[in-house]
């Protein structure tokens, strides 16, 4: 699974015990990672594959296996444990990427942003 990570999240955190309520954080997490999830098999499943053939697994594997909650349900992780999953996201030396993660990350990343501000003021 790919990482990523995020700066200024202590004042963040500071600012979220200030205004918002924990559940509500966790609701905010669990609701975006969903919707990130969704996206990510809405996306899987319209891959144009241009070689080899398409059977569903990957589309499959985030539907199915694809989100989990940690550090107390205030991270979210969306992917797939496919084993052709990364060459897929980034490509290898002989094929080109057809990223399946990254568009629908940016989108739900825009709209987590937007309920955290919400909380936060």
């Amino acid at each position: 699974m790919a990482k990523i990570s995020f700066k200024g999240l202590d004042k963040l955190e500071k600012k979220l015990i200030q205004n918002a309520k924990m559940e509500d954080v966790k609701k905010v997490v669990r609701d975006n990672g969903l919707t990130l999830q969704g996206n990510v098999v809405k996306n899987a499943g319209e891959i144009t594959f241009n070689k080899g053939y398409f059977t569903g697994n990957l589309k499959q594997d985030v539907a199915g296996n694809g989100f989990k909650l940690s550090n107390g349900g205030l991270t979210a992780k969306v992917g797939t444990s496919v084993e052709y999953g990364p060459s897929l996201e980034y490509g290898t030396r002989y094929m080109e990427a057809e990223p399946f993660l990254k568009d629908p990350f940016e989108q739900t990343k825009n709209e987590f942003k937007a309920d955290i501000d919400k909380l936060t003021k």
